[in-house]
């Protein structure tokens, strides 16, 4: 009965701890994931920050140096988009005019197809095309006009990444004090491992968006796209997002074609191009440049992914990935987490997995029948 009782009671504490730790993520999220997304960008510009110093420059100016570059290329890509987004502000009402037309066309020509139809439902899609530009109106122009809490959170970035990158040493040694010296080797194999990971993850990807970036804005310019440029770029940066990403990417200049221009061949058009993006993200360019650096099944990245999204919204989507690969980085090296390391991973279904060899075999077999 006791042993029962003590298994209750740790099952409990977990349950609370799982329930404070939530509570938490949420109260604090305003300060939480400006600083989780700076840790991940700080592995992303360390190999830049290390290489300064492999070649004498001090670590304080290296750190600046980086940032200062980072800072610039992010204010570029910014600068060239504000353009389209102040046209696209500007207008916004002509868009909602011409979406208004192309509902009526369509309800017409449900009515020649079908008969008389519901009011209602004009009614409906005229509300939720309102509503869907109020919505990119108003995102817009709070990025334009951004708030001083807005600025704040995000101007403090660069601070934090500035200082994690500065006291990286500090971070570490704080680790080899908590911990007893006969645990110190193993310390150092997981940060090591987490530090690789998280770096070749975050290149891959930012390698990965920027291709797409310059993909998506020529295919849409071929196809004859207003904002081609601006419906690029918000389609690639998507792809911060893993799995869902793409779709979400690829519905917002769908959509756009569809209300806006009016135009089925057209959007038929685009849905083709996303497919042969997607394709080519999924089979060519994440696995050749990315690969399997955050080793999660499918199962538990988007379950992360849904999770984070719930807690901390977009940037929560963004972060929870590479935070679940360092989870699954500790599991693998501590003794009783095993288990854990084994749900989390992609190994144990490559019986069931579908490979080049397998189809060949099933060709074979079927041919030979």
């Amino acid at each position: 009965m006791g042993k029962k009782y003590r298994k209750i009671q740790r099952l409990t504490y977990v349950l609370l701890f799982g329930i404070l730790l939530v509570y938490v993520l949420v109260e604090a999220r305003e300060f939480l994931y400006p600083l989780f997304m700076a840790i991940l960008f700080s592995y992303l510009l360390y190999p830049v920050v290390s290489k300064l110093e492999d070649w004498g420059v001090p670590r304080i100016l290296a750190n600046f140096l980086t940032l200062i570059t980072a800072v610039a290329i992010v204010t570029g890509v910014l600068v060239l988009l504000y353009q389209q987004l102040v046209k696209f502000l500007g207008d916004i009402p002509t868009l909602e005019d011409q979406a208004y037309q192309n509902i009526d066309r369509l309800q017409h020509a449900l009515e020649r197809k079908f008969g008389e139809t519901n009011p209602d439902n004009e009614l409906w899609l005229r509300q939720q095309v309102s509503g869907a530009f109020h919505v990119s109106g108003s995102f817009i122009r709070n990025i334009l006009m951004a708030t001083t809490d807005t600025l704040t959170k995000f101007g403090l970035m660069p601070v934090y990444i500035f200082l994690l990158l500065y006291y990286r040493n500090k971070f570490e040694n704080f680790l080899y004090r908590l911990l007893p010296s006969f645990r110190h080797s193993k310390a150092q194999q997981i940060i090591d491992e987490i530090s690789l990971v998280t770096k070749r993850y975050m290149s891959g990807v930012v390698i990965v968006i920027l291709i797409l970036c310059v993909i998506n804005s020529t295919g849409l310019l071929i196809i004859g796209l207003e904002y081609a440029i601006l419906l690029g770029v918000l389609s690639a940066f998507m792809n911060f997002i893993p799995y869902f990403g793409t779709l979400i990417g690829g519905a917002i200049p769908l959509l756009y074609v569809l209300m806006v221009q009016g135009s089925p061949q057209k959007a038929l058009v685009v849905l083709g191009f996303f497919l042969v993006v997607q394709f080519t993200e999924n089979n060519i360019l994440t696995p050749n440049i990315t690969g399997s650096k955050v080793n999660i099944n499918p199962m538990f990245t988007i379950l992360s992914i849904v999770v984070g999204g719930m807690i901390w919204g977009i940037p929560g989507m963004f972060v929870a990935v590479p935070f679940l690969g360092m989870f699954k980085v500790y599991c693998d090296y501590t003794e009783g987490m095993s288990a854990w390391s084994f749900m989390l991973g992609t190994e144990g279904t490559e019986e069931h997995a579908l490979t080049k060899e397998k189809v060949i075999q099933l060709l074979k077999r079927k041919k030979g029948e």
